[in-house]
């Protein structure tokens, strides 16, 4: 038996014709105005393409490619007259994989992007002129994973934090770096200043040597220890929902269909109306229940 995990998409790139790949959305018409679509123009002129395209195999009995990740490349690279591109082949075709759960380039993604650059030999005053940024910042983008461990990058890789981030988190052990960034996904807050905060509530065994804990004006030690531990209680419960959540959604999925069954039968919805209103009116309101999720 193979116990080899098949591959998402074919390792290495192929060259195809522009002309040959169709885009799978459309995108916004204030995309080509924004700053991070100026950022992907500047950057292929300037450095070229880093990131292949991702795109389906051939259409049956046709030339073309459904285009699955990089619209906004595709738009600047025939803006710019290339007639072909590198892209990498799916193995699957679902575009979800690609463009519903990535929308947005993450701050690690961004980081190896600029890496690979450097590595090929690009400067980095041609980088910071392609994405128009200091030097600088560049150099804090090279440098972002150093002295971060390989579970915290882990848990951070899909996420967009600011670059400075690492910086406080590079201060703590291993341990504790990953026990801050699981407290900033929970809450939801991946910022300098939580992270301070978490610093400041850090044991100094927990810190990395000749490093010295850190106070925070108008809130004391202690008040964020107890703040870290109610978050952490939080956490706890959030990821005992999270558990049961498919369940019950499932569940409540069954009840809105059978409780419309039910309010289809005349004689059942006058006997509710007369003897159990407010029964009738909770029923009715789980019914009128478009969808069990957030606009």
């Amino acid at each position: 038996m193979n116990s080899r995990l098949p591959t998402a998409f074919l390792m290495e790139p192929i060259s195809i014709p522009l002309e040959n790949i169709l885009p799978s959305k459309s995108l916004p018409q204030t995309m080509s105005v924004s700053k991070k679509f100026h950022q992907i123009h500047t950057s292929i002129l300037e450095i070229g393409l880093i990131e292949p395209l991702i795109v389906t195999p051939k259409i049956v009995d046709t030339p073309h490619h459904m285009l699955l990740d990089g619209h906004a490349r595709l738009v600047v690279l025939r803006e710019i007259g290339h007639l072909s591109v590198p892209c990498l082949i799916a193995n699957d075709d679902e575009s979800f994989t690609y463009n519903s759960r990535v929308n947005r380039l993450s701050t690690i993604q961004e980081h190896y992007m600029i890496r690979r650059a450097v590595d090929r030999g690009v400067s980095a005053q041609r980088l910071a002129s392609a994405l128009n940024v200091g030097v600088s910042q560049i150099s804090k983008k090279v440098n972002l994973l150093n002295g971060i461990c390989l579970e915290a990058i882990e848990l951070l890789k899909d996420r967009i934090f600011p670059e400075n981030l690492s910086a406080v988190l590079r201060k703590m052990k291993p341990t504790r770096q990953i026990e801050c960034v699981e407290l900033m996904i929970s809450a939801n807050i991946l910022t300098i200043t939580y992270a301070e905060a978490m610093l400041a509530a850090t044991p100094p065994e927990l810190l990395e040597e000749n490093e010295k804990p850190k106070k925070v004006r108008g809130v004391s030690r202690e008040q964020i220890a107890k703040m870290e531990r109610e978050m952490g209680g939080v956490q706890e419960q959030y990821k005992i929902v999270e558990q049961t959540y498919g369940k019950d959604v499932l569940n409540l999925v069954l009840a809105r269909g059978y409780l419309v069954r039910l309010l289809e039968n005349d004689a059942i919805t006058r006997t509710l109306i007369q003897k159990y209103p407010d029964i009738f009116s909770e029923f009715e309101s789980i019914v009128k229940t478009v969808t069990l999720e957030q606009p």
